[in-house]
């Protein structure tokens, strides 16, 4: 055993290498990238040969996984929640054919929309999927939930879903491994057709998943994750899940409370817990971070004979992360637990970074466009998202990974013109390309503007798949050569770009500018390797 003082990320990336995981698969996404990172950057993980290269994106990583698991090896993808959208076909699917080797798949959820679009609950993907959920409520539990995870994926073979939170991913605490297990061996599936899914055979594997759901639920009930904690005061229970229920312990100790408490960390929900509770109980109050999955699944049976409060009733708001304040009002605690910011501490809007390229970009595409007004220009998501804000406010759109080009699109089918898309290296290689086929098929009338700083740029600077191909890409979709332009945003070029990009906006066709200049951040780190090597050789 050892003892390592790990983020939450990083207990799920050490847990992974002490199960014997054979791959991870991932696409970056906040908060769940330290989890690749972390297998990236451990020898361990290099000498075991574990296979940790970024992919394409989420759906790329999905299958991948379950191809590793299809060879009979320990697998794990990983994503954040909008990542999981992504995925959603092979997630889906991978229900029905189920799995071969250990197979389990980490989604980082972003409560309060610290990094995201939208605050969605992944527990109910893994409901609808109808596959086991692990929701653990701190970093011990998390590297002891894959090993737990991939035994259970094997037991049953079906995919295990690992639900984790902001908070439980970019905290630390102290954690001690556990015994470390030999990868498996390569083997394929005993049935070579389980993984076809025909109609006839996908028919017998849905039969197959729904006939797993009783074991499942015995598999909740007696594994150990979800607990029943003895309480005196039964005039309300409480059931907390996950990172919630530590919320609750800060408020319990310092208000010495004695309510009894069901601990959820395994789905399906625990029949027998759950019941005990409310039979013994004159109310209930559900914790959970996200949707209120929990709370909805109970209305649904006690509503009308039983107090339930929680997200629905408004007892908790329906949005944002919970802490121990909320937790305490939900209580009828009036005095908070912790006191809040302080009023000298100011909210500070995000900003480009001093030397980034795509201020330049925007700059160009601002003078540029000028003469046509306001409401022509799409984007994405990344770091030039924040061209929407003060002083550019360039940007009319972004909403998901490789929708600048298709709404540009959408909106010059419509009449608009001229549209314009910007769209990043690792965006567009993610999932732009599909999209820009659509416009050289139909020829539409659109400047796109690929702002390439040849990294993954918002998630850290991790290596960005278009690097040193998106010209080679444009040309094989199909896009006119005489209108693929590179150009440089720096402010000597400022004059140059902006009658490029003119020129560009009124071609009736498809246009790509590649706007080329490294990541700032990157370039710096670049630079000190560089240094310090030159030391070492001194």
């Amino acid at each position: 055993m050892q003892k390592y003082l790990l983020l939450g990320d990083e207990a799920i990336a050490q847990g992974a290498i002490d199960a014997g995981m054979s791959g991870i698969y991932a696409y970056p996404g906040t908060p769940s990238t330290e989890i690749t990172e972390y297998v990236q950057n451990s020898k361990e993980a290099a000498e075991k040969m574990i296979h940790c290269q970024w992919s394409c994106n989420e759906k790329t990583a999905m299958e991948s996984a379950l191809g590793m698991s299809y060879a009979g090896k320990r697998s794990m993808v990983c994503m954040k929640h909008v990542g999981l959208n992504v995925a959603a076909d092979p997630f889906m699917n991978s229900s029905i054919t189920g799995v071969n080797g250990g197979m389990l798949v980490v989604v980082a959820d972003d409560p309060s929309m610290h990094s995201s679009q939208n605050e969605q609950d992944s527990r109910f993907y893994g409901k609808f999927a109808m596959i086991p959920i692990l929701e653990p409520s701190n970093q011990q539990e998390a590297y002891n939930f894959v090993h737990y995870g991939f035994e259970l994926s094997e037991k049953h073979k079906f995919p295990v879903m690992i639900r984790i939170t902001t908070r439980l991913s970019h905290s630390r605490a102290g954690i001690v491994s556990s015994k470390k297990k030999l990868q498996k061996n390569l083997h394929l599936p005993e049935n070579l057709k389980q993984f076809i899914l025909l109609p006839a055979i996908a028919r017998e594997r849905y039969k197959n998943l729904l006939n797993t759901q009783a074991s499942f639920v015995k598999e909740s009930e007696s594994s150990g994750n979800n607990v029943f904690i003895e309480g005196s005061d039964n005039r309300l229970g409480i059931i907390a899940c996950g990172l919630a229920y530590n919320y609750y312990l800060e408020n319990k100790e310092f208000y010495n409370l004695k309510y009894p408490i069901v601990k959820i960390s395994q789905y399906p929900l625990p029949n027998n817990l759950i019941n005990r509770l409310v039979n013994e109980t004159s109310g209930i109050l559900v914790l959970e971070e996200g949707y209120p999955l929990v709370e909805e699944s109970l209305r649904g049976f006690f509503d009308s004979q039983h107090d339930i409060k929680g997200r629905m009733n408004g007892s908790i708001p329906r949005d944002g992360e919970l802490n121990p304040n909320i937790v305490a009002k939900a209580l009828n605690i009036n005095q908070p637990v912790f006191a809040g910011i302080p009023e000298i501490v100011t909210g500070r809007p995000p900003a480009f970074c001093k030397g980034c390229g795509h201020s330049d970009v925007y700059l160009a595409l601002n003078e540029a466009i000028d003469p046509y007004g306001k409401g022509h220009v799409f984007s994405d998501i990344g770091c030039y998202t924040l061209g929407a804000l003060p002083p550019f406010n360039s940007i009319n759109s972004c909403v998901d990974m490789g929708a600048s080009i298709t709404m540009a699109k959408g909106a010059a089918d419509a009449g608009l013109f001229p549209v314009v898309a910007v769209i990043g290296d690792s965006t567009f290689t993610h999932s732009g390309i599909t999209g820009l086929l659509d416009t050289v098929i139909e020829q539409t009338s659109i400047t796109i503007i690929i702002s390439d700083n040849s990294t993954t740029g918002m998630t850290g600077g991790q290596k960005s798949s278009a690097t040193g191909r998106i010209s080679q890409i444009c040309k094989g979709i199909g896009v006119n050569i005489d209108h693929i332009i590179s150009i440089i945003p720096l402010k000597k070029n400022h004059s140059d770009n902006v009658d490029i990009i003119k020129k560009e906006l009124e071609y009736k066709g498809v246009s790509v500018i590649i706007a080329e200049r490294e990541c700032i951040q990157t370039a710096i780190r670049s630079h000190k390797e560089i240094n310090k090597g030159i030391k070492n050789l001194e």
